[in-house]
């Protein structure tokens, strides 16, 4: 399976490529970690990830203790995009 990509911070790189959202929900599905992100133009769509990067991802937005990432603007890349 290929994923999509996700910063929890803004690339340094190739940053026209990439969007911007925020995150509406996280859960798993299929051993997989799914994001659902609206984007820009208020759209939500899924970015198919893996548990470590979920991990990763969380780990590194600016939340206190306890706080739920939802909420928080991540930059993303859906696979083919």
């Amino acid at each position: 399976m290929t994923h999509d990509r996700i910063h929890a911070r803004k690339p340094a790189h190739d940053i026209e490529r990439w969007s911007i959202g925020t995150i509406e929900r996280i859960s798993d599905r299929d051993g997989h970690c799914v994001f659902e992100v609206q984007t820009d133009a208020g759209d939500t769509i899924e970015l198919v990830v893996t548990t470590a990067i979920r991990e990763l991802v969380v780990r590194r937005l600016d939340l206190d203790a306890g706080e739920s990432p939802v909420g928080a603007r991540v930059w993303y890349r859906k696979y083919g995009g």
